[in-house]
């Protein structure tokens, strides 16, 4: 395959991209399950079931280690990224997120009158821990698709 770019002669990049482009995907119908609405808004939010961030870069993680060897510096150095990214979607994201949530609510109670809020915070920043898990789930089956296709 030849392309100007070269992105899709690239498996480590189709890895991470393809396991986040899913896992942007499959948060609709999760979402749909959970609230009987559909919200289309999903496809480009973050938050939500499953963690498309932690696809992403266990996608381009296991993909490297697949593709480039886990014993490469290209390994080594994604590896940590990948760590503090599902650290941060699961830790610093998610209690940004409450408190969020418990802003609106003191905004709500406090001006209860007619004036309103101009805009409400982000309640939904970042990922349980079973959000991640599904993530990286997803991020892991999609590197192992891949190697598996490519080979």
């Amino acid at each position: 395959m030849n392309n100007p770019i070269g992105i899709f002669d690239n498996p480590v990049f189709l890895s991470s991209v393809i396991a986040w482009a899913l896992a942007q995907i499959i948060k609709v119908p999760a979402e749909y399950f959970r609230t009987q609405r559909v919200n289309w808004a999903l496809l480009l939010s973050s938050g939500g079931m499953p963690s498309s961030h932690s696809a992403l870069m266990v996608g381009a993680t296991y993909g490297a280690g697949l593709f480039v060897g886990f014993d490469s510096p290209v390994f080594a150095v994604i590896f940590p990224i990948t760590m503090i990214v599902i650290y941060d979607a699961t830790g610093v994201r998610r209690q940004a997120g409450f408190h969020a949530e418990k802003i609106n609510l003191l905004i709500r109670e406090l001006l209860s009158g007619d004036f309103k809020a101009e805009k409400k915070l982000r309640e939904v920043l970042g990922h349980t821990p079973l959000e991640a898990l599904f993530g990286v789930l997803l991020g892991l089956a999609v590197g192992q698709i891949l190697w598996f296709l490519w080979k």
